[in-house]
């Protein structure tokens, strides 16, 4: 039973805000927190739209500034779905008002601002958490478990791939997330982040990396409207793409393991293909989030001629999170990820700390996606050390 109760102020409304929205209000359907979410209030600049947004996913109220929405006094935790470029303003203040802060990824425009974010909530004393959500399908959890026990034995490589499609049409518009004044960077802050951070979360940290980017068009129409990832084009006006259309590079871990990376907007047929493959000493595992329930795994000792890749469904009560869902094999879909992310984010709360992945994880995420783009500038390899000096 629920014995007190943490009041949400969420900054943005669209895509992720949906996904967010949905977590806060199912968190508490599924699992026994002693904390609940009340969603207190939501902001956009677009009064018609976020008042709408609010009928329709819940909230209490909307402003249309988030200085006002930071500075209410029934506001306890900021949550920050907007361009990435606004993330550090608001997470700042946010932190400076005593308010817990919840941000979207990837942390910040650049690794200048995550760190002035980290310093923040440290200086403040607030709790932070960061939505990488993939972590908290269960199939991954799983694997971290495996890993952790020692089933797979030394780690030898991950290769990770992250393979959208969405903009290949040379006439789809110039979204924000097309324009490093807004995004930072393409591809590769929005897809290969994701990568990272699972890499980080299974694999171990990064030592040192050598990548490039590529941009294939190079200008497209002028936005009208967007939202999501879609979106409709004004006039036949053209501005320049000045961020990455695809990110790839190569890796070596503290640990002694070494990785391959790829994340794109352009490999046709992929919607959302989130992939990686981890090897081991004693076998393999391997996952993708358009099949996310699933598991697939290779134990080395098995005796031959059943030797193979096994598919785990893990929607067992031994599976992380799967207990509080439905019986096994009635699957869960993706915006469940959030609702396990929330749930951590609640017991942290109630526990006084805050949940990996955190501004701490940002940070060092940000290191090695600017590590690759020096790589890519230099064509050297970059260390992880020199860019968190």
């Amino acid at each position: 039973m629920t014995t007190k109760q943490v009041r949400i102020g969420m900054v943005g409304y669209k895509f992720m805000g949906k996904a967010h929205s949905h977590a806060y209000r199912d968190a508490s359907f599924f699992f026994d927190t002693e904390v609940e979410p009340v969603m207190q209030a939501i902001c956009g600049r677009n009064e018609e739209g976020v008042k709408q947004a609010a009928q329709k996913m819940g909230w209490l109220s909307f402003e249309t500034d988030w200085r006002k929405l930071i500075n209410r006094d029934d506001i306890d935790l900021i949550d920050i779905v907007t361009p990435n470029n606004s993330h550090a303003e608001i997470a700042i203040a946010a932190a400076e008002a005593g308010k817990h802060v919840y941000c979207e990824k990837p942390l910040a425009f650049n690794l200048e601002q995550s760190k002035r974010m980290l310093e923040a909530v440290q200086k403040n004393n607030v709790l932070h958490m960061i939505n990488y959500n993939y972590r908290f399908a269960p199939a991954v959890q799983f694997a971290k478990k495996l890993i952790e026990s020692g089933r797979l034995g030394k780690i030898y490589h991950i290769r990770a791939t992250y393979l959208q499609d969405w903009i290949m049409d040379p006439n789809f518009p110039l979204v924000w997330r097309l324009q490093k004044e807004t995004c930072g960077s393409g591809s590769h802050g929005d897809l290969a982040a994701h990568l990272i951070d699972m890499a980080r979360f299974l694999v171990g940290e990064f030592q040192e990396v050598n990548g490039i980017l590529e941009t294939f068009i190079k200008q497209r129409p002028i936005v009208e409207e967007s939202s999501g990832l879609s979106g409709t084009a004004s006039t036949e006006k053209m501005g320049d793409v000045d961020v990455d259309d695809a990110s790839v590079f190569i890796a070596r871990f503290e640990n002694g393991a070494i990785g391959t990376f790829e994340a794109t907007r352009f490999a046709a047929g992929n919607r959302n293909g989130n992939r990686f493959e981890i090897n081991g000493e004693k076998g393999s595992i391997r996952w993708d989030v358009e099949n996310m329930n699933h598991l697939d795994i290779y134990f080395h000792e098995d005796e031959p001629g059943l030797q193979g890749f096994r598919t785990i469904n893990c929607t067992e009560d031994i599976h992380p999170y799967a207990s509080a869902y439905w019986p096994a094999a009635h699957i869960i879909g993706y915006e469940h990820t959030f609702i396990n992310l929330i749930v951590e984010l609640l017991n942290g709360i109630n526990k006084g700390c805050s949940p990996s992945p955190n501004f701490f994880d940002g940070v060092k995420n940000q290191a090695v996606l600017e590590a690759v783009e020096r790589s890519s500038k230099t064509k050297q390899w970059v260390t992880i050390e020199e860019m968190l000096i």
